[in-house]
């Protein structure tokens, strides 16, 4: 991965900012400060910032989307810099939440509350314009993106609001339709499968059965509220979780790597009228095999995250019920922000979880 600092010496290039430049190619640079550009938007100076599997997937060309010279990231929490005439809810200087989702709020998808495949929007931050990982971001269409936080609030309390804690949710626990007395595995113990162990447990299952090739992580979900957990390194992790039920497979597989062969083996320990939730980002093909579940009453979900439940995890969060910074392993400062992704792409080796960035330099 190409990794270097970048000083362009241009007067008018005020900001540091994380920029792509193509595959493992990235530079921290002196890009020009956003600006309003329509009366919808609003720009915050950001406070705190994070680094998204999702990120990973961009650099490893997954998202095509992606074009030379855009600015990463879609997770944060800012102060109110400025704000168009349109907007409406938030004013200079509140503190605020960012969704990593931008729904318009009148397209059609938005009426279905698809806000994720909003018409004028979806995710496009650290995608189609530029993200999170920079001193400052233009938000479009602010008062449905941001989320207004109370002066005092730590900011770690609420930055896995911004993607990772409603995409578990979202995608794979209501996707998987997880209800009281289930079994549900979770294939991936990241930051995602994680996530998802956290929110699945409001939904009271009897089992959570969390898989993985990391001995650590496993570990980490067990602390976290896994009931078994079982390691895929040598191939039999299917078999194993059909011993753990005694061959009647789990209620619910949720999917949370984005590989063929954890999509292989939701597949081969769903039962009988079970769940499949997808919530990797797939680069490539998988198998489907049909052949072995034509017949076994199975439902198959995918979902781009809508951040629909953006507002109940707040409250959740605030009130003490859901403790997001359990996540959080890493700290470091968006001058160290090629380090912060070094930690993050080496997880294993680094022990990482969720890494936050902090951006100290422009705090008044």
């Amino acid at each position: 991965m190409i990794m270097k600092n970048v000083e362009n010496g241009n007067e008018t290039s005020p900001m540091k900012a994380l920029v792509f430049h193509g595959i493992n190619n990235i530079a921290l640079e002196d890009m020009t400060k956003p600006k309003i550009i329509e009366a919808t938007d609003a720009i915050v100076r950001i406070t705190t910032t994070s680094i998204c599997g999702t990120d990973l997937h961009i650099l490893k060309g997954d998202v095509p989307t992606v074009t030379d010279g855009r600015i990463l990231g879609h997770e944060g929490v800012g102060i109110i810099e400025e704000t168009g005439t349109d907007v409406l809810n938030f004013h200079k200087g509140d503190k605020v939440l960012i969704s990593l989702i931008t729904s318009c709020g009148r397209c059609g998808f938005c009426k279905k509350g698809m806000y994720s495949h909003c018409q004028n929007g979806g995710w496009i931050l650290g995608n189609s314009i530029d993200g999170t990982q920079a001193e400052y971001v233009r938000i479009p269409f602010a008062d449905n993106g941001l989320y207004l936080l109370p002066p005092d609030m730590d900011d770690e309390t609420v930055v896995m609001l911004s993607c990772n804690l409603p995409t578990s949710l979202e995608c794979g626990t209501l996707n998987g339709q997880v209800k009281p007395g289930d079994i549900v595995a979770i294939v991936g113990a990241g930051p995602v499968g994680l996530a998802v162990l956290l929110t699945t447990q409001l939904y009271s299952p009897v089992e959570i059965i969390m898989i993985d090739l990391d001995d650590n992580r496993l570990e980490i979900a067990r602390s976290f509220g896994a009931t078994q957990i079982v390691n895929s390194s040598d191939g039999k992790a299917a078999e194993r979780v059909m011993a753990l039920t005694k061959g009647t497979g789990v209620d619910v597989a949720i999917e949370a790597v984005g590989l063929s062969a954890t999509f292989g083996i939701c597949q081969s320990i769903i039962g009988i009228g079970g769940h499949i939730a997808n919530v990797g980002i797939h680069g490539k093909p998988v198998d489907l095999h049909l052949e072995k579940l034509w017949n076994s009453n199975i439902t198959l979900t995918t979902k781009l995250v809508d951040a629909s439940t953006t507002s109940m995890l707040l409250r959740m969060v605030q009130s003490g019920r859901l403790d997001a910074t359990k996540l959080i392993s890493h700290r470091f400062e968006l001058s160290d922000i090629m380090k912060a992704y070094n930690t993050f792409g080496n997880a294993a080796k680094e022990h990482t979880l969720k890494v936050v960035i902090k951006n100290t330099s422009t705090i008044e």
